[in-house]
């Protein structure tokens, strides 16, 4: 994941649809790996996907936008 700078750190956890194999899992790890995310945790048998994230480099709307991109329904 990339690396931010300073200790501006949000963490949320969405509930994340379609997700149904590590071919999904890797593919929003994949997604989420740009400018400000910091960590993410994809947790298939409850379809939750938790990041962390910096708020003054990217938004909880963009990440949103993101998984839902890559074909998954975030509820």
């Amino acid at each position: 994941m990339s690396k931010c700078c300073g200790d501006n750190s949000k963490d949320i956890q969405l509930k994340v649809e379609g997700m149904s194999c590590g071919h999904c899992k890797a593919a929003v790890e994949k997604a989420l790996n740009v400018d400000g995310v910091k960590n993410v945790e994809v947790n298939l048998e409850e379809g939750l996907v938790k990041v962390s994230f910096d708020p003054g480099l990217i938004e909880e709307d963009q990440i949103k936008s993101i998984i839902t991109e890559e074909g998954y329904a975030v509820t």
